[in-house]
């Protein structure tokens, strides 16, 4: 449409009638009716225009929100972790790793974080939670793992320098290090069975920016608190508040979630950052940020320009769906817990995760079971009891069968000679090619059968109805090259796999330290030579 109106220009004959020199056609109500439709075309005029500017101003927003998120590869480690398979009504959970890193790697996070030294270091990840959302989306669980916990991070290749580093047994901080945030999802996977879909990374100064977006957050301490450096106790956060609730933002929302000292440890750090997410969570609801336009064009400005995520979901439309999904979970459906850990037997500055404990907290993310009492129909039903789906390829004195000894834990020495035991049970059930493996012991904390390719599925799922191994226990690898019985630190003793309990709505483990989203009344307790009146 033209900006000029030429269709509308008078005609010799309007001209004439207006001057007195010709004819008027139609008379008065044909000259309203012309004047009303030369109006409608210029209000269509401006209108396009306007539409066509502000979209155009809306898109190049939308690529400058676009254009600040920094992106990575999803996971750059060995890991067996598979997706998990849809529920009855097709509905899949999703899991979110959040790392927090200590890079020190620009002058504002130097300001923030001090600790000149490490400028040029590569990061740790100090903070690592994962946040898993139910298939239904009625219900989310977050749990934490404190920074120095030892596990077995995997081989993995840095995908920015091409650096490769092999597997370790070490604290999981280290793993942000040895491969960036890829190699700590894969140490996750590894260590939890869970398939994790996505990562997001945020530094200090992210930290900050996403605090001031927000407004605000109120915590809350027992006692007047300062997180300083004492005589034989180096470092401190430099949190100083006195006791009660307050709000806190900015800098002091960095200062409460770096925390460890005053809030007696790693332990502590993380219940207190459980309750910033609460409260967080809370204020977002209740100032309808999801709906707010102004408030929502801040946020996601600051997200954009302190986040750094898995590629996959690297732009403002999958971060903002992201959003949604988590918006529809009430907040007394939401439950932060921290990983069940123990005093590493090898270092007492280290932990290592509680056996049972933890392994339940696992199991209750796998199969998708609510962390809290609302959630008492699961929503994935557990595959434990499920039958084998695949027809064997061989008969059973025709398959190979190799049995490794993986009762080795964190916490507990291998059982010797759980492979030979297995693979003489297996030739007594008419397996006559079962064979055991006597190189050295591996770790995995339950026990499960493992095939290269489709073809072996059948046989691999036929061994394991024969052990009394439930199908969901049985995982295609391409670590193995035919199928192989790995005896986890599930089964350490005798000849008969032990039942294994499923677990229900809300039966966390006390250990967890679990904080439901609508307890507003958490209050932490501070150690005694950071407290600090006024």
């Amino acid at each position: 449409m033209s900006l000029t109106p030429q269709a509308d220009q008078d005609t010799p004959a309007d001209q004439g009638g207006r001057h007195g020199g010709g004819r008027r056609r139609g008379g008065r109500g044909a000259d309203s009716k012309r004047r009303r439709r030369r109006a409608l075309r210029w209000s269509a005029t401006v209108l396009s225009v306007v539409i066509l500017g502000t979209a155009g101003a809306g898109y190049l927003y939308y690529q400058h929100l676009n254009n600040n998120i920094q992106k990575g590869q999803r996971s750059s480690g060995d890991s067996k972790a598979e997706k998990t398979q849809p529920n009855a009504a097709g509905q899949t959970p999703l899991n979110i790793l959040v790392i927090g890193s200590d890079s020190r790697n620009s002058a504002e996070n130097v300001k923030l974080g001090g600790s000149k030294d490490n400028v040029g270091n590569k990061p740790l990840a100090d903070v690592q939670m994962l946040v898993h959302l139910s298939a239904d989306r009625e219900s989310a669980a977050v749990v934490s793992i404190p920074r120095d916990t030892r596990v077995d991070i995997p081989k993995c290749a840095d995908p920015e320098t091409g650096d490769t580093y092999p597997a370790t047994n070490d604290i999981i901080n280290l793993s942000l290090a040895r491969g960036g945030a890829g190699c700590t999802l894969a140490t996750w996977q590894n260590l939890t069975g869970v398939y994790i879909d996505h990562w997001m990374m945020i530094d200090f100064a992210g930290v900050v920016k996403m605090a001031d977006a927000i407004g605000g957050v109120e915590v809350c301490v027992k006692q007047g608190v300062w997180d300083r450096p004492l005589p034989r106790v180096p470092g401190g956060s430099g949190l100083k508040m006195t006791k009660g609730t307050k709000k806190i933002e900015g800098k002091q929302a960095l200062q409460w979630l770096r925390t460890r000292h005053a809030f007696y440890s790693d332990l502590g750090r993380a219940k207190a950052q459980h309750m910033y997410m609460n409260s967080m969570i809370r204020s977002l609801k209740e100032q309808n940020a999801f709906t707010d336009t102004g408030r929502l064009m801040n946020l996601a400005e600051a997200a954009t320009n302190s986040l750094k995520v898995s590629e996959e979901i690297g732009s403002v439309k999958k971060l903002y769906d992201l959003g949604m999904q988590l918006k529809t979970v009430p907040t007394d459906r939401i439950t932060m817990t921290t990983m069940p850990t123990v005093e590493d037997p090898q270092d007492r500055n280290h932990l290592v995760p509680k056996g049972a404990d933890a392994e339940k907290i696992w199991s209750m993310i796998r199969d998708d079971v609510s962390f809290d009492k609302g959630g008492s129909k699961d929503s994935k039903k557990t595959t434990d009891t499920a039958e084998a789906t695949k027809a064997p390829t061989h008969a059973d004195d025709e398959m190979g069968v190799v049995v490794q000894n993986a009762t080795q834990s964190s916490t507990l020495a291998p059982v010797i000679g759980r492979a030979h035991t297995i693979s003489q049970l297996l030739l007594q059930k008419g397996f006559a090619k079962a064979t055991a493996d006597t190189s050295a012991a591996l770790a995995e904390d339950k026990t499960v059968v493992r095939y290269p390719s489709a073809d072996l599925e059948g046989d691999a799922q036929r061994v394991a109805k024969s052990l009394g191994i439930p199908m969901s226990s049985v995982k295609k690898s391409t670590d193995v090259s035919g199928v192989t019985v790995v005896v986890g630190a599930d089964w350490r003793s005798g000849t008969t796999y032990p039942k294994q309990s499923k677990p229900k709505a809300g039966d966390v483990p006390e250990s967890a330290d679990a904080i439901n989203g609508s307890d507003s009344g958490q209050c932490m307790d501070v150690y005694e030579p950071y407290r600090w009146e006024a």
